[in-house]
Parts: structure tokens; sequence; C-alpha cells
């Protein structure tokens, strides 16, 4: 199976990117929804989390690991990457790749959790690659939380994502990551307040496209994943408001299971 943990709704955009780009593959998701958000906690505190979050998944049947939390990738990856053999993918560094791809003037914003920008992992893999590109990060705490409560269309969040974009305009990125799963759910109030010319990089999107790329590449990992178009999905807390937010997102009825982690 293909195992993908959050700390929250966000890494369902990333089983959503899944499931359409490998339908015949089995999915097992958790959300850990009762220690949301995963951004204002310490790095000690989010290296513990997603060690916790890997051995549920392995004991539960998953050949692969998907970091689907931009803050665990960017404070737990070597941690989870050293204690296991097992293929991990994290969803930084497809979207770095993108978006040095897509920029025409090297001018590349970033928005995430303050724990994901204040981590500079963004910068120093943008900058590794092109060290001419101009990086401009910028922490957007309220996100989040506005995602976690369904509040995708209201007019006071659209009002929040112009405030926290307005930098990045002025600094007229041409580029800008979305450097956090739930970020996708508000694409369309991102791309209208940071304008229309500037390219979106969905990492939920790029990292889909890595796990099938590096399995269409490894026939012996592909021999180990079960293929019954399955998917189940594990949380830490169960809420109604999770439950109506995640079946918007992945646009059907979901049948969740609460677990002690």
């Amino acid at each position: 199976m293909i195992g993908v943990f959050d700390s929250g709704l966000g890494g369902l955009t990333v089983v959503r990117a899944l499931m359409e780009s490998l339908p015949d593959y089995d999915i097992i998701y958790f959300g850990d929804t009762a220690r949301t958000p995963y951004g204002t906690k310490s790095s000690e505190t989010v290296i513990r989390y997603a060690l916790q979050n890997t051995d549920f998944l392995i004991n539960n049947g998953a050949n692969i690991i998907v970091i689907a939390c931009n803050t665990a990738s960017s404070v737990a990856t070597p941690e989870v990457t050293g204690k296991y053999d097992i293929p991990f993918f994290e969803v930084i560094t497809p979207a770095v790749d993108h978006s040095l791809e897509t920029t025409k003037t090297n001018n590349i914003g970033v928005i995430g959790t303050r724990a994901t920008i204040n981590s500079g992992v963004y910068e120093r893999k943008i900058k590794k690659k092109r060290p001419d590109a101009k990086v401009y990060s910028k922490p957007c705490p309220l996100l989040v939380p506005l995602v976690e409560e369904g509040w995708m269309k209201k007019p006071e969040t659209k009002m929040i994502i112009k405030k926290y974009l307005h930098p990045l305009k002025v600094s007229q990125v041409d580029t800008l990551i979305l450097g956090c799963t739930h970020y996708p759910l508000l694409k369309e109030a991102i791309q209208s307040k940071i304008g229309k010319k500037v390219n979106i990089i969905d990492s939920a999107l790029t990292v889909a496209g890595r796990v099938k790329t590096y399995i269409e590449a490894n026939p012996d990992i592909d021999n180990l994943l079960t293929k019954h178009g399955k998917t189940e999905f594990y949380v830490s807390d169960i809420t109604q408001q999770f439950k109506e937010t995640a079946s918007t997102i992945l646009k059907r009825k979901i049948h969740l299971k609460q677990v002690k982690i």
C-alpha cells in the first residue's frame, strides 16, 4: 500500500492526486487531527509525531510513505528516512524542482506555516540548485485553521489571503509555491489575489507525479504494492467538520476510522 500522513485535512489533496494518477493502487491515509496544526509546534514535537505516524502506516501495510505535510517534511525527513528502510517521498523537493522549471524571472514566492517558513528549507533547496534565484517567503499561519474549519469560500478568508500575499505581489514573483498541502484547497482565491500571470505550484500534484514516476521505474517496489483501488482513512480525532470537508475534497463520502497514536 501507499501510506500517506498529514497533520489533518491537507494531506487529502495528496490522496486525491494519487488516486487520479494511480487509480488502481491501494492507499492508507492517516490524518493527525487530534494534534493539528503541526506548523505551530517545535521541531522536536513534529519529529516525534512523524515517527509515530510512520510506525502506524507501516504496521498497517504501507510499503511506501508520503509525508504529505510541509512542516513534517521540512523538519522530520532526515529522522524518518534514517530509521526505516522503505521509499519515502516528501512534498518539498518536487515542488522546488517544478518551480525552477516554471519560473522565467527567478523570482519565486513561497507561502507556508511558520514552522516551514522558519526552517528556510525552500530557500536552501532553491538556492542550492539556482544560486541567482530570489526567494520571497511568507508565513500564513491563519490559513490552515480556516481550511480545517471549512471556510474556503468565506470573504474573511479571501481578505486574509490578500493581506498575506501583498508583499509577494510587490516583489513581483512569477511563481508561487503552495508550501502547505492545505493550500490547494484555497488555490482559486490565491490565484485571484496574486494575479493570473503568476504560476501556482501545487505540492500535492508534484509529489503524486514523483511517486508515479518512481513506481514505474522500480518494478520490484511496484510488485509489493496492492492494487484493488481501495483507500483507507484513519484519523486521531473525528469531527463532523472534518467529515464534511474531507468528502468535499475527495468528491465522495468516506468512512473514517479513529485510532490512538
